[in-house]
């Protein structure tokens, strides 16, 4: 890439552990400056974005490198974003209705994404994703033109991980693949855009996001509770889950996800009081993957009558016996299916236990209505008054 200096982004977590020593040992070895920024906040706000892209800003960096999780590989994707474009505004590029969600026609730099955490695939999409504070909601930036050049999926990465971080991780694997595979198809996606550059990021499921998005369920199945939860040295289980992440991220990258996800930006935006464990930080969070499984036994069980196949074949490969099973079951089933699986893992029981009750429900759906970019890829349409009913049917999962 003939860089001549790199912009170096991680968290203060990482900083000194041995991926980002893995990475300034081969620029100091190559004789390449460089600069590191490690202030990138776990799941980052539009003040933590904005102060990366001052920093991008103040240096001409001709390549970025990202060593983290998604996180930092997002924050990264806006600091070379902004860096590029530096007379627009932060909300030019920020999707619609939050921001303006005007196509990126300039030429970024290059972007190295080192994923550190099995569960974003954010090494692979064109998406950015940030908590607004000032709405109490995630939203993001979401283009082509953003996707890294190059991601070094390194298991041996992802060995640091702390047990329950590794689990939320993991869970994000299974909601993008769940999602982008049960997403609404590619061709009922309306209406058509006006020019190709205005085709969104995710197109809705199609054959070949389904292809990822069906492999990379099957591999959650198989490695999940021995990644997460039975031996952080599993070098097997941490390589299949690494790359499971990568291969959801190719399906969802194109597919998109809908509800579970959609529903997750609220549910981490309005975070009161709760602290994850395993997560070094000093402000309250649920960690994006724990916000998206949450609802997943209500959400599935809601859009199963729109492709019942695909939701009975999620479930069988997820342990369940569907041999008796008939159409109208595919929602209960999967649903049943994803509480044990969330059970074995020790999840958190629904809602109340992240720190909400039902008087939360209406700013829940609030912070869920300008997430159509994801929203509208959902298999069954839906009001407010059916998201309302899911987040309540979410607050206790057992």
């Amino acid at each position: 890439m003939r860089a001549g200096k790199v912009c170096v982004m991680t968290d203060r977590n990482l900083a000194g552990l041995p991926p980002m020593r893995s990475v300034l040992e081969s620029l100091v070895r190559s004789g390449i400056e460089h600069k590191v920024y490690d202030n990138v906040r776990v799941e980052p706000t539009d003040t933590s974005f904005k102060e990366a892209i001052a920093f991008a800003k103040k240096e001409s960096f001709d390549v970025f490198v990202a060593v983290g999780g998604g996180s930092v590989i997002d924050t990264c994707k806006a600091a070379n974003l902004y860096a590029c474009h530096p007379d627009a505004d932060f909300l030019d590029f920020v999707n619609a209705p939050i921001g303006r969600g005007k196509p990126i026609t300039g030429a970024l730099k290059p972007l190295i994404a080192v994923p550190t955490t099995a569960g974003t695939g954010s090494e692979t999409t064109g998406v950015a994703i940030f908590d607004f504070e000032h709405l109490k909601a995630k939203t993001g930036i979401a283009s082509r033109a953003i996707k890294p050049t190059l991601g070094v999926v390194d298991p041996l990465h992802t060995l640091h991980m702390p047990e329950r971080v590794a689990a939320n991780s993991g869970f994000d694997v299974l909601c993008h693949a769940l999602e982008s595979y049960t997403a609404l198809p590619y061709n009922m996606r309306s209406p058509c855009p006006p020019n190709p550059i205005n085709r969104p990021a995710y197109q809705g499921s199609n054959p070949i996001s389904d292809v990822w998005s069906r492999h990379a369920l099957n591999v959650v199945a198989k490695y999940m509770k021995r990644y997460a939860v039975r031996d952080p040295e599993d070098k097997e289980a941490r390589s299949s889950m690494h790359l499971a992440s990568v291969f959801a991220g190719i399906g969802f990258g194109n597919a998109g996800v809908h509800l579970c996800h959609g529903m997750s930006y609220p549910i981490a935006g309005n975070v009161k009081t709760h602290k994850a464990k395993g997560y070094n930080v000093d402000h309250p969070v649920v960690p994006h993957g724990l916000s998206v499984v949450l609802t997943s036994p209500a959400v599935f069980n809601f859009t199963a009558p729109m492709c019942p196949e695909r939701h009975l074949e999620a479930a069988q490969i997820l342990g369940a016996d569907v041999s008796r099973a008939k159409r109208e079951d595919a929602g209960p089933l999967l649903a049943d299916t994803l509480r044990r699986f969330l059970y074995d893992l020790e999840v958190e029981d629904g809602l109340e236990a992240v720190g909400y009750s039902k008087e939360d429900v209406p700013a829940l759906v609030k912070g869920t209505i300008p997430q159509e970019r994801v929203t509208k890829l959902s298999p069954r349409e839906h009001t407010e008054e059916d998201l309302s009913h899911l987040f309540e049917a979410s607050m206790k999962l057992y």
